[in-house]
Order: structure tokens, then C-alpha cells, then sequence
């Protein structure tokens, strides 16, 4: 069920951590707050500098996993979900009992020993929101909008994601970027499918090599990737990227744009346009211009102003469950239906920067309809002065990569609306 790295001999302080940390995920902080899982690690990490690479691997790694199979190791286990430390303990125990460890003779793991533990596994294959470790509600929402598609998707989606970096071919070809972090003990292999990506060999912290801070690359899915590659732009146009975040798109459009012609990438929150800045000027793009919107008024001094237009809008992130499992456990059906409602707010809202001719492309990283093609129909049922002209779904289940959904609409020359 669960997959490497393993170690031959556990080391009570580092599975401490690694119960405090899923107590922390799995708990609700002031104000109804979310602790996701990439943050509590990187929290634990960074306020544990002595521990050597294997250590934190081994952190990381064990956190996301019972994060992953949190629904299965409780019906292993043979209890309701709690946040009770002993309990907490013992799941910790059964996950690596299931992993192949040798469990120590450790009070805390008492009743981790006497679990039957293959007569649990083999009832829980029987039920796949038990078998895959999803909420009720989803399984049944995935069936519904997938049919038979959600039985391999939701398999893949429980596969720990690779890691892919993007070749910024700004500043070097992606034969240079492979030889130089092979000299820095970083093996990569080469994605066919995408021009730019590499694939690392192993799991490793590349944020600390010289090839990235001289910004030969960028981290970046390959399904992310094909967003930039599928927008076709050009050297010398003029782009808004509304919903920019920290840039990663931008930035892969500044490199494909060969750093000419104009890229306006906008976002709610500053502090993720301040990191644009930094990425932007490590990768050598200075044609992104950041602007945060403080209010309508940014949207409509835009208005006809973009040849294209990418609406990389806030969504479920389903398509992204192989590195944020913990998504799975903090969405919910309202939740869901708030994001449709802003997905539609803000495609209706920001369409106005296209000029005439020109191409809005929404996308999203989830796989389910109603985020994608539902939002689309919506929107051109109601606006007669843009049209789909293509669309493509990102599976994991066939790519290997992330989920994804885009779309090209076209403004057609006359504004008249239904």
C-alpha cells in the first residue's frame, strides 16, 4: 500500500514529530484556520536544522503517506478517526507496520502489535473509498461526473507525484541544465512529451544547487507546463495573467515569448506578486509587470487591452491530490460549490480584457466537469461575442503528471450579449 523511503530502525524523536504533525494537519486552528500539510512540514523542518537529509525524507515522506491513507489506516486500525494522541500513536505504528518496519517495543505502539493486520487489508480492498482513502461524498461525486473514469484516475491520484523542474530556455537548453545538475549530484531524466521538462531520478531539495539560484529552472509539474504551450503565444504580444499567484505560468510564458512584448500578471494578494518579483528576476524575465487588485477599477483600465488572456482560476485542486492529499480531507460539498461560483464570478468578470480577436484560456487543476466544461458552457451560453475554439483534459491517469483542464475561447469583432 505505501511506498519508500523506509528505515530499518525508527527513532522515537522523529516519530514524534511526525505524530504532532498529523494532529496538527487533521485539527482545526483559530477561526476555523486550515494547516496544510506542506506548511506544518516545511514548519517542523525548518525548526529542526540539525536533522541530516535522510531525517527530513524520512519526515516528509511519512507525514504526506498517512496523510495520503488516512481513511484506510483507520479502517485498519478498526476505530473512528480521532485526534486522542494515543490513538494517533497507534495509527502511526499500523502505517508503518503496513510499510514493512519493524514496529520497537515502544508503550506508545501497544496496540499497533496486535492489530491482524492482514485480515484488515484484505476487507479494506473490498470498498474503493476505503481501498483509494477518500471521503464518501467525493467517491460518489467522482463517480457521478466520470463514471468508470474515476476508478483509474482516483488510483493514479494516490501515487506519489514526481518531481519536474521546467528548463528556463532563457538562460540555457535543456542538454546544458541536465549536465550542469548532474555535476551537482541531481540525475534527471528527459519527458519526451514536453520540450522543456526534466524529471529528477530521485527525490531531492534542489532549492539549494547553484543551477537554481542562477535561474536555469524553475519547479513546475509537466501538466502545469502544457498551459503556457497550449496558448500558443508569441514574441511581442500582450498577455494578463488574472490570476497569477506566484507565477509560474508567467514566468514560462516570459521564456516561450523569448522576453519580448508585455506580460500583466495580476493577483488578489501582494505578497504572492512580491514573490514574483524575486522568481522573475532570478529567471531573467523582466517583461511581467505585477499589478494587485485593490478594486474593479484594475480590471476595467484593462478592458480590450489583451491579445490573450490566462485564467488560471482557484479551483478544487483534485488533479493535484498526488502531492496535496490533504485536499481530500479539507474540501467539502459546500466548499466545492462556493469555488464553482467564484470559477464563473471571475470568467465573467475579467473576459472584458480581451480585445476583439483575441483568446481568453481558462484553466484549472481539477478533473471533475463541473470546474471545467460546465464552467465554459455557462459562460459562452451567455456571452455570444466569445466561442470555444479548443479545450484539453490532462489525466493523470494517462500523462503521469497532474490534472488539468484549458480552454481557448475566442472574442469574436462585435460585443452584443445575449
Amino acid at each position: 500500500m505505501l511506498g519508500e523511503p523506509r528505515r530499518e530502525i525508527l527513532h522515537y524523536n522523529l516519530v514524534k514529530s511526525v505524530v504532532a504533525a498529523i494532529s496538527l494537519i487533521f485539527s482545526e486552528g483559530e477561526g476555523g484556520k486550515l494547516h496544510y500539510a506542506d506548511s506544518v512540514v516545511r514548519t517542523i523542518l525548518k525548526s529542526n536544522p540539525k536533522w541530516g537529509a535522510n531525517d527530513r525524507k524520512f519526515i516528509a515522506h511519512t507525514v504526506y503517506e498517512i496523510v495520503r491513507w488516512w481513511r484506510k489506516l483507520w479502517n485498519i486500525y478498526g476505530i473512528e478517526s480521532t485526534l486522542v494522541e494515543p490513538a494517533l500513536w497507534n495509527l502511526t505504528g499500523i502505517h508503518f507496520a503496513v510499510s514493512g518496519y519493524k514496529l520497537p517495543d515502544w508503550k506508545e505502539f501497544g496496540q499497533a502489535h496486535t492489530i491482524p493486520l492482514d485480515k484488515r487489508i484484505e476487507e479494506a480492498e473490498k470498498i474503493r473509498k476505503v481501498r483509494e482513502s477518500v471521503p464518501d461524498w467525493l467517491d460518489e461525486l467522482g463517480e457521478n461526473e466520470l463514471g468508470e473514469r474515476w476508478d483509474r484516475e482516483l488510483h493514479c491520484l494516490n501515487i506519489q507525484a514526481p518531481v519536474v523542474i521546467r528548463v528556463n530556455t532563457l538562460k540555457a537548453t535543456i542538454g546544458e541544465v541536465r549536465d550542469r545538475l548532474n555535476g551537482e549530484n541531481v540525475a534527471t531524466t528527459v519527458i519526451q512529451s514536453h520540450p522543456d521538462a526534466l524529471q529528477l531520478d530521485v527525490r531531492k531539495n534542489i532549492f539549494q544547487t547553484k543551477s537554481f539560484h542562477e535561474g536555469l529552472f524553475e519547479v513546475q509539474d509537466a501538466s502545469s507546463q502544457e498551459i503556457a504551450y497550449f496558448m500558443n503565444v508569441k514574441p511581442g504580444m500582450r498577455v494578463i495573467d488574472a490570476c497569477a499567484g506566484g507565477g509560474g505560468k508567467a514566468l514560462h510564458l516570459g521564456a516561450i515569448m523569448r522576453n519580448k512584448g508585455k506580460i500583466i500578471a495580476l493577483d488578489l494578494h501582494e505578497w504572492k506578486l512580491n514573490e514574483l518579483h524575486k522568481r522573475s528576476a532570478r529567471a531573467g524575465v523582466d517583461i511581467i509587470e505585477t499589478r494587485t487588485i485593490t478594486s474593479d477599477k484594475i480590471i476595467k483600465r484593462l478592458e480590450k487591452s489583451a491579445d490573450a488572456l490566462l485564467l488560471d482560476v482557484p479551483c478544487s485542486g483534485l488533479g493535484t491530490l498526488r502531492r496535496n492529499p490533504d485536499i481530500k480531507w479539507k474540501l467539502n460539498p459546500d466548499a466545492l460549490e462556493r469555488i464553482r461560483n467564484e470559477q464563473y464570478q471571475i470568467i465573467n468578470a475579467y473576459s472584458g480584457m480581451v480585445r476583439p480577436g483575441g483568446k481568453l484560456f481558462y484553466s484549472t487543476c481539477s478533473i471533475l466537469p463541473s470546474e471545467n466544461e460546465a464552467v465554459i458552457e455557462k459562460f459562452t451560453g451567455a456571452h455570444n461575442d466569445f466561442r470555444k475554439t479548443a479545450e484539453k483534459r490532462i489525466s493523470p491517469s494517462d500523462s503521469g503528471f497532474d490534472g488539468f483542464y484549458v480552454a481557448s475561447l475566442e472574442r469574436l469583432n462585435f460585443s452584443q450579449r445575449r
